[in-house]
């Protein structure tokens, strides 16, 4: 693991720092493969503005505890943490040194699948939640904007390998997306660790 050049995007009214080689290529490379396999990725309906149809990417819950998680008209339960989930938990904790609960996974098999504008504030996150997100695979371009103030606004591409760390007023200033692309892009695997009590 190499940990190397924390950058802080020094947004207003957040806390977001981007270690874009938290996990080295080899390493990232053996996670990428076995996660692809090892996850319970499964692909839910999601209501919309009174629509309902497939989420455009695939998801999985893990936690160390039975709480669910719950977000737009998705409830998720969870599965156990394993494998190398458990072993890309264990060294994001010990680096940053914070204790996560679960996990949600996403995988984005393509440009076409995506995450629109929104904000990670659910209730069982409790206030100025701490969201650790991890990315193995195909880079995807992330987009912030500031909820109030619409001249702040920011994007990077999320490398693979690397984290994005959030917190403090982030998830109640701010919201992000992975917006869809035209582009040929591979398949792509991002780990949010959370705290749920």
């Amino acid at each position: 693991m190499l940990f190397e050049n924390p950058i802080n995007l020094n947004l207003k009214d957040a806390d977001v720092v981007y270690y874009p080689n938290f996990f080295s290529r080899d390493i990232a490379d053996s996670f990428f493969a076995s996660l692809l396999n090892q996850i319970n990725w499964k692909q839910d309906k999601i209501t919309v503005y009174g629509k309902t149809h497939l989420q455009p990417r695939l998801t999985a819950f893990y936690a160390n505890n039975s709480s669910a998680y719950k977000y737009s008209t998705i409830i998720m339960h969870p599965n156990a943490f394993s494998g190398d989930l458990l072993k890309t938990k264990n060294a994001i904790e010990t680096r940053l040194n914070i204790n996560f609960t679960s996990c949600l996974a996403n995988l984005y098999r393509d440009g076409l699948d995506s995450n629109g504008w929104h904000a990670d504030d659910e209730k069982e996150l409790g206030k100025n939640p701490i969201i650790a997100s991890v990315s193995f695979g195909a880079e995807r371009l992330f987009h912030f904007k500031h909820k109030l103030d619409k001249t702040q606004k920011t994007k990077l591409i999320l490398q693979h390998g690397s984290l994005l760390l959030m917190q403090g007023g982030t998830q109640t200033y701010w919201q992000h997306q992975i917006p869809k692309t035209r582009k040929t892009i591979g398949k792509r695997i991002n780990l949010t660790f959370r705290i749920i009590a």
